[in-house]
């Protein structure tokens, strides 16, 4: 598991070095000491520095070239205060090894979140008048070079990280540079003083390659690739996408390397730790279901509605799985309701962006966002009812899960081969036998297959429940409204499994 967490630390850091110029330090660093044993010793924080450092050679290397190819560097402006980060930068490298364990700063990590936020709220931050490329610096901008050039080479070495983020605000709020040209300047810096810091590490502490190389390998790898991938979009798209995106990454790396830095404190508060760790792993969940559904909307292209459904699939299969590996209701009902809050704002300001038509197809405005925060919401209420009040979490999840997959297959099949419609009596006439057959059948065996996993009673109380409730969540489904079977179906599908469970 050790490997997973260097990996993502290393994922992560790349994103946040070629989106906004992020020390690979201030994500990599919380994440190593904290979730990797191997670094619990005497030198861990320093050895993991030393590898986020090395990290940040070639992902700030690849992210200054990528920028550069786009005219987006501005070394006129940044030379004095690149002078001074290299100066202290190799002090700072080793006073921290004559201190010790120094743990990342949670200063660092507070702004890291702050700056996020404020790229969310007001993502397009180019001036009217911005600063043109090359031009000379003035008495203000070589007195902030200096005063906070030399702070930021000696946290760079100290701690290893602080530099790109300090940069991007020098160069953003005092220089007047464009968000690009900030970031393509900051990461040309950060390649040198990451190779001085580094080495300087390795030096004067060789076990890090003789005893770690293969993990200081592996970040480097995929550091550097994210790095690339993160640079190559940044510099494709307009300003304000770079700002949201930038404001996304900040505000959740920040958040979660404060819970990293502060967990010994919020640990004692117990249903607080167990909704983090819930809303940790429904969130990786998701991520990685979404990530294998866009690849294949960028690579296949399939029909607006597959991709639609395919993000239903996505949200319900990781709620379900969540419900099943959760410690107690209260954690995974939480969980769903924080989720419901926060998706509202990411998607009403992604909403104003237009890649977001191209990705999300809505049947009306603000659709989306709406039917997102009701299922969710859904969630928590299934789950406070089913395993709150019932005391039976295995429902929940199968009702959920037999749902998703159950819609998506009758859109997935009924759209494109449903010729037979159904004209019985209250019903919309847009909804075909086929349609309504394949949810039958789908819903279940994704019932099916759940609670024989999950082992919750005889193999013909499984089957007669799931078929009564598969057959009673297909008609709910063929009487109501389009935005309302969200609610309607897993509510009439739980109703009856929650009444099998009793008889």
């Amino acid at each position: 598991m050790e490997w997973v967490w260097l990996i993502l630390a290393a994922i992560g850091a790349g994103i946040g070095t070629g989106l906004a110029g992020l020390s690979a330090a201030t994500v990599m660093v919380p994440m190593i000491i904290v979730l990797c044993p191997s670094f619990s010793g005497e030198t861990g924080v320093y050895q993991a520095t030393a590898i986020a450092l090395a990290s940040d050679i070639l992902g700030s290397a690849v992210t200054t070239y990528t920028y550069a190819r786009h005219k987006n560097i501005d070394l006129k402006r940044g030379w004095l205060i690149m002078t001074c980060i290299l100066t202290m930068c190799t002090v700072g490298s080793y006073v921290a090894f004559i201190v010790g364990n120094v743990v990342l700063g949670g200063f660092t990590l507070f702004l890291t979140f702050c700056i996020g936020i404020r790229f969310l709220v007001k993502p397009d931050s180019s001036r009217n008048n911005p600063v043109e490329k090359g031009s000379k610096l003035g008495i203000k901008e070589i007195i902030i070079s200096i005063l906070i050039g030399m702070p930021i080479g000696f946290g760079t070495g100290f701690v290893g990280t602080g530099g790109g983020m300090m940069m991007l605000i020098v160069f953003t709020a005092f220089f007047g540079m464009e968000l690009k040209t900030a970031v393509g300047t900051s990461t040309f810096i950060m390649t040198f003083t990451a190779l001085i810091a580094s080495t300087s590490h390795i030096l004067i502490h060789p076990a890090i390659v003789l005893e770690k190389w293969d993990k200081m390998l592996v970040c480097i790898i995929f550091a550097t690739v994210a790095s690339l991938v993160s640079a190559r979009f940044a510099n494709r798209v307009k300003n304000r996408t770079v700002g949201l995106c930038t404001g996304i990454v900040l505000t959740v790396l920040g958040a979660s390397m404060l819970i990293l830095n502060y967990w010994e404190f919020i640990s004692k508060f117990e249903l607080a730790a167990q909704v983090l760790r819930c809303f940790a792993t429904l969130l990786g969940l998701i991520v990685c279901a979404l990530t294998v559904v866009l690849l294949i909307r960028l690579l296949i292209k399939p029909p607006s509605f597959v991709f639609r459904k395919l993000l239903h699939i996505a949200a319900f299969s990781g709620i379900s799985i969540m419900i099943l590996i959760t410690e107690n209701w209260a954690a995974a009902a939480l969980t769903s309701a924080l989720l419901a809050v926060i998706i509202y704002p990411v998607l009403l300001m992604c909403e104003k962006e237009e890649w977001f038509d191209r990705f999300f197809v809505q049947k009306s405005k603000g659709e989306i966002k709406r039917s997102m925060v009701l299922l969710f919401v859904m969630f928590t209420a299934v789950i406070a009812v089913s395993w709150g009040i019932f005391g039976k979490a295995e429902p929940a999840s199968a009702a959920i899960l037999m749902w998703g997959t159950g819609d998506a297959a009758a859109a997935l099949v009924g759209i494109p081969f449903g010729k037979h419609k159904i004209r019985l009596p209250f019903t919309d006439g847009k909804k075909s036998w086929e349609g309504s057959i394949s949810m039958l059948l789908v819903s279940f065996l994704a019932g099916i297959t759940l609670l024989l996993f999950t082992g919750t009673g005889s193999i013909f109380h499984i089957l007669l429940s799931v078929a009564l409730g598969a057959l009673a969540g297909t008609v709910t489904e063929l009487y109501s409204p389009s935005e309302l079977d969200t609610v309607t179906v897993p509510v009439v599908i739980l109703a009856v499994l929650l009444l099998f469970e009793f008889l």
